[in-house]
């Protein structure tokens, strides 16, 4: 293949677009990186407050607490069958 300008303009065009198209993927890959450590700071913070307010539940209501575990593991066990 001969080196022309009408080949250099080219190879030039293809370049900037593999660059345009590698800056984009970094972007997206960086935006996911961030959207994922948001969701398991999130996650991180609900585990917490069920853990904080189950603790508090079986304080002050134990059997009610106990109950209502018992009555979701059933429903689960169901769920898992079916």
């Amino acid at each position: 293949m001969k080196n022309t300008p009408q080949a250099g303009a080219q190879n030039r065009t293809a370049e900037a677009a593999a660059d345009k198209v590698a800056a984009q993927v970094e972007s997206t890959v960086s935006d996911l990186a961030q959207r994922g450590r948001d969701a398991s700071r999130s996650v991180r913070e609900v585990t917490d407050n069920f853990s904080t307010a189950l603790d508090r539940s079986l304080d002050r209501q134990p059997m009610t607490t106990v109950a209502l575990a018992v009555a979701v593991g059933f429903v689960l066990g169901a769920l898992w069958k079916a």
